[in-house]
């Protein structure tokens, strides 16, 4: 016969509870992590400067999409990527924009369903942007191989490409509804308390690794692209290379804008997922999320200050809504002044009528 000691039966009972009725308050104090319950200067400045940049956000990256459907020159896969890219951005400056308003003291008044909601928001936007980036890989690679400026991929396939990776962000930001702690409170993370560790670990290694597998594409386009403009002296396809090269530092400033912004956050996951407490994560995560934040602030400043054409299209959205708002007020103006007009007369109309009564 086995004989069960009574502290062993009880904490295999515990290990087994599932605390799906519990509050997020509870599963913050599971991992000691505090939740504001007053406003302190803190948190407004916090607030103030994060919204600041999640407004700036949203127009500058709408200007490049509106600048990629604008300007036929940019109707080609490379630049439809890039405009996904841009959406992706526009998608984290949502996120961020919730995440601003359900943070600090807010932060008590969620539900689990509105918790999971703000955090598969950021979630889908990263993976949206590394999926992008690495399709942006593959059909830079593609092209540069064969020395063309634009792949000749149909546009089908390229709407359907687009269609994907925002599929697998999608799924990848329900995930953790499912691969969650409810059921095992040891493995809960001290960043996200209702995340499993485990899953942050596999979360954080497969974006490090992504980002490794595109550094290593574009090292190996660069080294062939060098290697081809020493083998090749006509001046044409000097010029055709240097536009190439010139794209090519483009799209690698973008990545390594976003390998550098979202680097020390990835890794403060995985700190977290494999030290739990003993890591003390917490310290740097606000520092790491509004470094992540303001990487989709960096690529359309990239895209203006490297792309001419970019930068023109930008400058004629800008100048046409100028004289749109302009020419509207003037309207207004004269509409006004005429309105006045015609009361001046209606009034000495009827002043005149009244002098003529009496």
């Amino acid at each position: 016969m086995y004989f069960v000691s009574a502290d062993m039966a009880t904490e295999s009972i515990v290990e087994n509870t599932c605390y799906y009725n519990e509050n997020v308050t509870f599963f913050y104090k599971v991992v000691n992590k505090t939740i504001s319950t007053e406003w302190n200067t803190r948190d407004y400045v916090v607030i103030g400067l994060g919204l600041t940049v999640c407004v700036i956000v949203l127009l500058a990256n709408l200007l490049v999409m509106i600048a990629i459907f604008m300007n036929r020159r940019f109707h080609f896969p490379i630049y439809y990527l890039l405009g996904n890219m841009a959406a992706a951005d526009l998608f984290a400056g949502i996120a961020y924009t919730n995440l601003m308003l359900h943070t600090g003291p807010w932060t008590r008044t969620l539900t689990k369903e509105q918790w999971y909601i703000r955090g598969a928001l950021i979630d889908i936007s990263l993976t949206a942007s590394v999926a992008n980036l690495l399709a942006v890989a593959v059909e830079r690679h593609q092209t540069i191989i064969t020395m063309q400026l634009h792949s000749t991929m149909p546009k089908r396939r390229v709407v359907l490409l687009i269609v994907c990776i925002w599929a697998t962000g999608i799924i990848m930001g329900l995930v953790p509804t499912f691969w969650n702690c409810e059921c095992d409170l040891k493995d809960c993370s001290t960043l996200a308390p209702l995340y499993s560790r485990r899953f942050l670990i596999f979360w954080a290694v497969l974006n490090l690794l992504t980002f490794f597998v595109m550094v290593a594409v574009y090292t190996r386009i660069f080294i062939y692209v060098k290697n081809q403009s020493k083998n090749t002296s006509q001046q044409v396809t000097e010029i055709r290379q240097q536009t190439v090269v010139n794209l090519m530092k483009t799209i690698s400033m973008v990545l390594g804008a976003f390998v550098i912004c979202w680097t020390p956050g990835l890794v403060t996951l995985l700190l977290d997922g494999l030290l739990g407490k003993e890591s003390h994560a917490n310290r740097y995560e606000k520092y790491c999320l509004f470094i992540a934040e303001c990487n989709s602030l960096v690529n359309p400043i990239i895209y203006s200050l490297r792309d001419d054409e970019m930068r023109t299209t930008f400058k004629w959205i800008l100048c046409s809504l100028c004289r749109r708002g302009v020419h509207q007020q003037r309207q207004l103006s004269l509409v006004k002044r005429g309105t006045s007009l015609r009361e001046e007369t209606l009034g000495s109309g009827l002043k005149s009528e009244a002098e003529a009564l009496c």
